[in-house]
């Protein structure tokens, strides 16, 4: 690359994209006393950088309903920031997952997360839909939008759903949860940029113009978002792979190495024109802290 082409890159001059760029955070509901003081002390670090919203993820078969209804209130009374809670139809009747939406809709939640989720054996199994309950993400978005006016995000795959049978069905699915009334989709981790900028050609190609955002997972352990990958068919390139090799014992490099990968994916989708973007924080704040700085993003 060469000086000029250098200094044209939009990464170079923040100042002239400001306007457009949002940012979302996504956390999962603490499950002991120490885990829910990191989890307010990561709240409290990135609120103040004022996200889009924060959102709260929902267990299989809604074993976290609760929680996720208390921390998404929270959020919103004490930090003044939109929260988002995490929906899934798995496990529940159509009845009993209005009744959540409803429950949200009395507690001011107005943003929903909406997922048709993953059977409780994990993913790779068949999904059985309840029998009497939404059998996709598609009719839970429009059970939601029946319910009230909310702001809904849906789930997008840069490397296909693992059980997408071609990229057509996977595109389909898509848009039928945008057509439903979703506003916009965030991807699932990935951690090739190629994957995402060729998914959104496809989905640009099959008319759809509602924002793919892309989701980011900082690599706060190797070992740790392998594993998460594996299970939910997101690739790990090999040369992502070598920069981790031999860093299990050594959390201080490998600490160094995964700001590097970070920043080096978010800058590069930043000179692709990308202005939106969801971090998955696992709870924790020091990285995205970083990334969110190399998006111009300050402490309001």
């Amino acid at each position: 690359m060469n000086i000029h082409a250098r200094e044209a890159r939009p990464s170079r001059h923040l100042s002239d994209i400001e306007s457009k760029l949002q940012v979302s955070f996504e956390f999962f509901p603490p499950k002991t006393d120490v885990m829910e003081e990191r989890f307010w002390d990561s709240i409290e670090k990135l609120a103040p950088l004022a996200p889009r919203f924060v959102s709260v993820t929902y267990g299989a078969g809604g074993t976290t309903r609760e929680r996720t209804l208390r921390m998404v209130s929270q959020i919103k009374k004490q930090t003044g920031v939109d929260a988002a809670a995490h929906l899934t139809c798995v496990g529940a009747s159509r009845d009993e997952v209005d009744a959540v939406v409803r429950g949200y809709k009395e507690a001011g939640i107005s943003r929903i997360v909406a997922l048709r989720g993953d059977p409780p054996e994990g993913v790779g199994k068949p999904f059985v839909p309840h029998p009497e309950g939404y059998r996709n993400a598609a009719e839970l978005v429009d059970g939601i939008r029946r319910v009230g006016d909310f702001d809904i995000s849906v789930a997008a795959y840069p490397e296909k759903h693992p059980q997408s049978p071609d990229w057509q069905a996977d595109i389909d699915n898509l848009k039928r949860k945008l057509d439903a009334g979703a506003t916009r989709a965030i991807t699932q981790m990935f951690f090739d940029n190629d994957d995402y900028l060729r998914y959104v050609e496809r989905v640009r190609a099959a008319g759809i113009d509602a924002p793919i955002v892309p989701g980011i997972q900082p690599i706060h352990s190797f070992k740790q978002i392998s594993g998460f990958a594996a299970r939910c068919g997101a690739s790990i390139p090999d040369w992502v792979a070598a920069r981790f090799e031999g860093l299990e014992e050594d959390p201080e490099t490998h600490a160094l190495v995964a700001s590097a990968v970070a920043a080096e994916q978010v800058i590069e989708l930043l000179d692709e024109g990308v202005t939106e973007f969801h971090f998955y924080t696992l709870n924790r704040s020091n990285l995205v802290l970083a990334l969110a700085r190399l998006l111009g993003r300050r402490p309001s």
